[in-house]
Parts: structure tokens; sequence; C-alpha cells
């Protein structure tokens, strides 16, 4: 049975939900610029155009169509869970959230290691003393017996002043967690709200004082597209490369994986659609307001800071070791990286010490938030799957296990990068690149069902999805461990989940009947209160041997011939689901009663349900089987894989298990 969706504390209006997932997905801006620098050189604006056809034309159709299918919160897992069903389902959903818990980790990671870097790249004298101080006291305190051990050697010389504050920052929200709560509130959303517009409107200052100063000297674009006709892109030149047009349109296609980060965010859009305002339809719509938003808004940003960052800045500034990697914008508000040529107060007079560390400020505290938004939104996701997979979570969400467990993963991964923004970046581009082409597979096969929409639909968005999976190969075969990444996180859920749904098959997996008409119901209730019934369980098909069957129970046991005999039919539809909400029908014959069960997962789970529902109203029934010829390990795995199994040792221990009272056990027979 689906368990609903916990609802939260705090709704509000899609505006302020905007700024939420603004924390994720336009905190990237803090980085984006230096990626597409290194990646791409003078290309970065047409590669990054690239990344903006792709988010609009491609991401952004998709999960509109997912908002309007998938169940609220649970985005493209959701969605894929209703289409793929059985244990294919169950262990393709675990393994991409095993891709989803790598997404918020390194978000969270990612993101606290790019705030470092502004607090490492501030250019106070005073600050950048005492962070070579905090370096030299750290390796003052490395122990000299341990000089000539290497694994020791190698653990101590990641410590430096970009790792040190990475780790401080990472320790210093798991403080001040208890000041933010254990889930969204009205605070945080509208503290959110207001720190992104902040940062939106800090960076649109700097961006729109370089294009403005870009159309008072249109000579810097005509050098900038003479540089990219004549190859001088300062990256190097494939081998297919032939100075035309359509070569440069291939190579901004050859960089999409490269620039994949530009597309992050949309899951987490999803994740907080349950604290939007209204229902049904209502809300729907104002989902696809915020995906539309953020998407517009992101596009205009992420060009708009290409074009700057690419033609004003001096070359080399924004590569690794430059004083503006990994923060090209704050380093633009500081004056720090303008070309020789330019001064910084001609292209804004605020430009300067006191704007500059204002906008860092303004852009940490997004950073960081950003990590602290994804770990909200992953303490509400996990939960509502793996519940379902027989992996118990409520007291484990209860006491806020999922955070304290992300904190020890968020330290570790910081520790394993060295607190590194870009040895991060292909871990991260993956995850986000799986779950979008899970989202996309997920509408194209959606649409493939719903007929009609054969020619319309489904080509453009299986075409998205072979582009999405073709761009998370690509960094895989780059950075093969990005993969293996990725694969510890699914091998764990998925390890784990096998783990507990061993150890909790012999529950009383059973969330009541549904009727499937009103004659059913009132045949239940009066079946219910017989002085004395005989249950007799019978195989899916087989109801042409119920006469000779009940004539052989009736003399081999010797049952009375007023004794009534419940024939049981159970139809098992989805043995990977863990609870089960079974669906009732009853037809009423001379002397017997022949019941059909269907929607279910364990054929021995139901039928102790309805020996325990007897037994609560009147008198305990008798179960009669016949004996099966499974051997016991087969018996066990069908049991546990196929809901079938040897079933009257299973019944027999399952009524064992939870019906502590021998007066009101149901009594198994066999033979």
């Amino acid at each position: 049975m689906t368990q609903p969706t916990p609802r939260p504390a705090y709704r509000t209006v899609w505006p302020a939900i905007l700024g939420l997932v603004g924390l994720d997905y336009f905190s990237t801006l803090a980085y984006q610029p230096s990626i597409a620098a290194e990646a791409a050189g003078k290309l970065a604006p047409l590669a990054t155009a690239a990344i903006v056809l792709l988010t609009l034309l491609g991401a952004l159709p998709v999960y509109l169509y997912v908002a309007g299918r998938a169940p609220a919160g649970q985005g493209a897992l959701g969605m894929l869970e209703k289409l793929i069903h059985g244990w294919r389902g169950k262990l393709l959903i675990l393994a991409l959230l095993g891709f989803a818990a790598t997404n918020f980790v390194f978000t969270r990671t990612l993101s606290t290691a790019d705030a470092a870097a502004h607090l490492v790249g501030h250019p106070n004298d005073g600050w950048q003393t005492q962070l070579t101080d905090w370096g030299q006291a750290g390796q003052s305190l490395k122990p000299k017996s341990m000089t000539d051990n290497r694994v020791w050697t190698f653990l101590w010389d990641m410590w430096n002043r970009q790792l040190v504050i990475t780790l401080l920052l990472l320790v210093i929200h798991f403080i001040l967690w208890p000041f933010f709560g254990r889930r969204f509130s009205r605070q945080l959303v509208l503290f959110a709200a207001l720190l992104v517009a902040l940062f939106l409107l800090l960076t649109t200052i700097i961006i729109a004082s370089g294009l403005v100063y870009l159309a008072r000297h249109p000579e810097l674009l005509n050098q900038w597209w003479t540089d990219v006709r004549a190859g001088d892109w300062g990256i190097d030149h494939p081998s297919w490369y032939g100075g035309d047009i359509w070569s440069i349109v291939k190579m901004c296609l050859w960089l999409l994986p490269k620039m994949a980060l530009g597309l992050s965010g949309f899951e987490m859009s999803l994740a907080v659609v349950p604290m939007l305002r209204d229902d049904g339809k209502g809300q729907i719509a104002r989902t696809r307001r915020v995906l539309i938003a953020s998407a517009i808004i992101m596009s205009a940003f992420l060009i708009g800071s290409a074009v700057v960052t690419t033609t004003l800045t001096a070359p080399g500034s924004l590569l690794h070791g430059g004083v503006g990697h990994e923060r090209a914008l704050a380093a633009m508000a500081h004056g720090q990286i303008f070309s020789g040529d330019i001064d910084s107060a001609a292209v804004n007079p605020m430009f300067g010490y006191a704007f500059g560390t204002f906008y860092d400020i303004v852009t940490i505290l997004v950073l960081c938030l950003a990590g602290a938004s994804v770990t909200l939104a992953m303490k509400s996701l996990l939960p509502q799957f793996l519940l379902r997979y027989g992996m118990e979570f409520r007291w484990a969400n209860s006491i806020g296990l999922i955070y304290f467990i992300f904190n020890i993963i968020n330290l570790t991964v910081a520790l394993a990068f060295r607190g590194s923004v870009e040895s991060q970046r292909g871990a991260y581009a993956v995850s986000v690149l799986t779950l979008m082409t899970a989202a996309a597979l997920a509408t194209t096969i959606d649409l493939n069902r719903r007929r009609g929409w054969w020619l319309v639909g489904l080509l453009p968005f299986a075409l998205v999805t072979f582009l999405l999976a073709a761009m998370s190969v690509a960094i895989v075969v780059r950075q093969p461990s990005c993969l293996v990444i990725s694969g510890l996180f699914v091998a764990a859920l998925v390890t784990s989940s096998i783990v507990s749904r061993y150890y909790r098959a012999h529950e009383f997996r059973f969330a009541g009947f549904q009727f499937a008409d009103d004659t059913t119901r009132a045949l239940w209730d009066r079946v219910r209160h017989l002085e004395y019934s005989v249950l007799v369980p019978v195989r899916p098909g087989a109801r042409a041997d119920v006469e000779a069957r009940e004539a052989n129970i009736r003399k081999r046991h010797r049952v009375d011939a007023n004794v009534p005999t419940i024939f049981v039919e159970v139809h098992v539809e989805d043995a990977s689901d863990f609870m089960q909400h079974p669906q009732m029908e009853i037809r009423e014959e001379p002397n017997r009663y022949l019941m059909t069960i269907t929607h279910c997962a364990s054929v021995a789970h139901v039928l102790v349900a309805i020996g325990h529902e007897f037994s609560q109203v009147g008198e305990p029934p008798e179960i009669h089987f016949g004996w099966s010829d499974e051997h016991p390990l087969i018996a066990t795995l069908n049991f546990l894989l196929f809901g079938t199994g040897n079933i009257p040792m299973e019944v027999n221990d399952l009524l064992r298990r939870h019906e502590p009272d021998r007066a009101k056990r149901p009594r198994v027979v066999i033979g």
C-alpha cells in the first residue's frame, strides 16, 4: 500500500518556494562561470547557450510533465514507481535513490566547498594571514614519528586552507541545526526567499554592469567573436574541428557534459511541491510556475554571467590557480579580475572591497543553505520510498537519524576530496544527469502507454532521454571514479533494503481489506460471526475441484455437513510490495462461500489476516491445507520473493508470532 506523503507543517505561495528552490539552483552561479571558462574557454557563452537550450527545450518540458503525473514531492522516482512494478521496479527505484543520495550529498559538500573558496579567496590581508597561520598550525601537529609513514603523510598533507574552512563550515552548520529545526518551517522559507532575492539582485548588478560596459565598448564583443571564428578559444581543438560555424556548433554539443551542472536543481524543485498551497490541479499549476520561473531566471543569469566573465576578465583569472577560480562573480564584485585595460570603476563605481565583501557574505550564506535545503528534502524523500519497501524509518525519521548519517557522510566526502570543488564536479554531475535521465525516461514510457501522443510527444522526449544518458556516459568515461562513488550509495541502499526486508518478512504486513461491492461487505460481516468455520485455501484457477476438495475434507477430518466451508482463492499481484491492502469478493453457494482476494503481496499474510479477523469477533476458524512437496530452501525463497512458498508453515509461524493467545489463534490443519 502506498503510504501517504507526510504533510508539511507549513504551506506557502509559489514565489516563496521559488526562493527555496533557488538555494540549490541559483547558487550554481557562484561556480558555473569558472566551469565554463575551464571547459570551453572563449566558447563559454556559446556552450552556456547550448545548456540553456537543453534546459528550456529538454529538461523543463520533462519536469513540467512529471509535475502533473508524479505523486506530490516524489518527482521522477514516484512516477517510475507507478510505471514499473515488481522487483525490477523496486531495484530500479533503489538504484535511483542511490543517485539521489549522491546528488544531495554532493550538493551539500560542493556548495560548502565553494563557500570555503569564497572565504579563502577574500582579499583581506589580515584574513589571509590568519588562514596561513591555521594551515601552519595544522602541519605543526604532525607527529614526527610518522614522517616516514606514507599513509599518514598522505592523510596529513590533505590539510590545507581550503579543507580547513570546508570542514569548519560543515561543523558550524551541524551545530546550528537545532536553530533551523528539522523540517521546512515558515522562518526558513522566508529567510531563504529574502536571501535568494538579495543574491539575485546583487548578481544582477554585477552582470548588468558588465553588459552595459560591453554595449558602450562593442569592440570587445567584436574581438571575442573574431577569436571564436579564428579558433582562438584557449582550449585544445578536437581533430574534427574545421573552422566553420557547424564545427563550433558541434563543439558546443561536445562540451555539454562538462557544463552539466548548469542543469542542477529540478529534482529539488519537485521535492518541495507539498509545501505549495492548494490541492489538485491548483497545486500542479503552481508547481509548473516554479519550474518555468526558475528555468527562465537561471537561463538569463547563466548566459549573462558567461558573456561578461569571458569578455571582461583577464586571461587565466578563472582557471585553476587564478584569483577568480570558483568565485568569478565575487572576484568581479571586488574588481580583481578585469583585463588590464579595463578599469573596474568604469564598469561600476561600486565594485571594490566593500561591495565585494558584501557579495561574498550573501553568496556564502546561499551556498551553505543550499546544502541545508537539499538535506531537508532528502530527509523527507527517502522515508516515503523505503517505508513502502520494508525498511523501517519512522523511528529514525523522528529522531533525525538520517540527518546525522548524512552529516557523517558529508564530512567523509569533504575529507576524501580535500574540500576541492573541482574534484567533486564529476560525481555531482553524474548524479544530476542520471536523475534527469530517469525523469525523461519516465515521461517517455508514460507517453508511450497513453496512445495518441506517440508522434507529438514520444519522439522528442525519447531524444532528450538519449541526450541526457549520453552526457552521463561521457562523464563516466572521462572520470570512471564518478560511477564508483554513486555505486557505493546504490550498493548501500540495496543491501540494507534486502537485509531489512528479510528480517521484517514475518511482520503482520496488512493494512485492512477493500471490498469489491456492498454484497461482499455484508457477506464478510456474516461469515466473520459464524460460530465455527473452516477456511480452505485453493490455488487460483482450481475452483473446478472445490466440490471434491470439500467432500474429502469433510470425510477425512469428520467435519459436520452443517459447518460452512469457506474457500479462499488468493491472487498475488506484486510480491515486491511490503504492505498490502487486499481487495475481497465473496460469493455464496449452498453451505459454502467462495472468497476471492486480489491486490496481494503474500498469500500467507492474507490468510493470517482473514483468520485473525475471524478470531476477533467469533470463534477462531480452522485453516485446512494439503501437503507441499517443495524443498524447504526453495519454499523460503518463494515466500520472500514471490509471496507463495511453503504456505502452511508460514501461516502457522505468523499466527504463532502475532497471536499470543492460544484460545484466539486459528488452528492450522495439514493433510
